[in-house]
């Protein structure tokens, strides 16, 4: 089949899994149960997976495991809820669903997948666990820094300064020079459902801000369901105001255990969320990794998809 999004697919296999602290991950697998295993790590954090999401995978090719991480999708309990603990929602935690997952369906090593933090997060779970992965096929490369939170939450107001402004109007005075994301996050567990709506509808309203220079954006529906950007909203704040749960330049300090597996890394080039200059700084530290500058695409669109799925071939192939 050429490179295009395969037809809409159902499960072969679904469930709830339980892990610590409370937790059901959603969890289900597409195409061929004998094919070759891929784990697909979606964005956000909290934007769980999407059955468009299945449609990257060749049904005839892969064993494709998609989940929805800690507090988001169809997972529980969701992290809309100002009650809900988030103190057990963290980077390691994910990684520890991951692995809990991997050895439930008795998969001994798969290819690791993943969009924007997704990448964040599979590239932190291949540091960890190298001897589990086969090969990695990223899209809008991440590294989870500061810098770059730094960079979409208040640098970007040099590109969109009004719209910047309205961004940080529900922010009490005093904090709209700290941490943006952890400001927020205190909106979102106001005990006042009025706060908190506000503050979900003007971040989402950024989130659209900010990718809207790719040529032919238009913006995102996710983001006129109101569970969806509670949820969304509550976890993208949780972890960006704690950098992630990374320590500074995790991912880069730690490429090096990365030598010996493959990888295709793809970027738009009207991406100015997600500058380039991280996937620049990712590929040069990974030998065995083959970076594609897609130049109609920003944070998506264009030709990425055709290229992700074209990447999950290549290395499904070669492996």
């Amino acid at each position: 089949m050429s490179a295009v999004l395969y037809p809409p697919v159902e499960p072969y296999e679904s469930g709830l899994l339980e892990v610590p602290d409370g937790q059901s991950l959603y969890w289900e697998t597409v195409g061929n149960p004998a094919g070759v295993p891929v784990l697909y790590l979606h964005g956000g954090p909290g934007a769980g997976c999407t059955v468009g999401a299945r449609r990257f995978f060749d049904p005839e090719t892969f064993r494709a495991v998609l989940f929805d991480q800690r507090g988001c999708g169809r997972s529980l309990p969701l992290a809309s809820s100002p009650d809900v603990d988030l103190t057990v929602n963290t980077t390691a935690h994910i990684l520890d669903d991951i692995e809990r997952l991997r050895e439930h369906l008795g998969i001994e090593r798969w290819i690791v997948s993943g969009l924007s933090w997704g990448v964040s997060l599979g590239l932190v779970y291949a540091q960890a666990f190298p001897e589990r992965v086969i090969a990695m096929a990223l899209g809008a490369i991440t590294g989870g820094t500061r810098v770059e939170i730094e960079w979409i939450t208040r640098a970007m107001g040099r590109i969109f300064p009004r719209e910047w402004e309205e961004f940080v109007a529900p922010l009490p005075v005093e904090e709209r020079d700290g941490n943006v994301p952890a400001a927020y996050a205190r909106l979102l567990a106001d005990p006042d459902p009025v706060v908190r709506e506000n503050a979900a509808v003007q971040w989402c309203r950024w989130e659209d801000v900010h990718v809207s220079l790719m040529p032919g954006w238009t913006p995102s529906i996710r983001y006129q369901n109101p569970d969806f950007r509670r949820v969304m909203t509550r976890l993208v704040t949780h972890y960006w105001a704690n950098d992630c749960f990374l320590a500074p330049n995790q991912i880069l300090d730690g490429m090096d255990r990365l030598a010996e597996i493959p990888a295709i890394l793809v970027h738009g080039r009207y991406d100015i969320s997600g500058p380039l200059d991280t996937a620049w700084a990712i590929h040069q530290r990974w030998p065995g990794s083959e970076l594609v500058v897609l130049d109609d695409a920003g944070h998506g669109g264009g030709g990425f998809n055709e290229a992700i799925v074209e990447a999950l071939n290549s290395l499904a192939h070669s492996v």
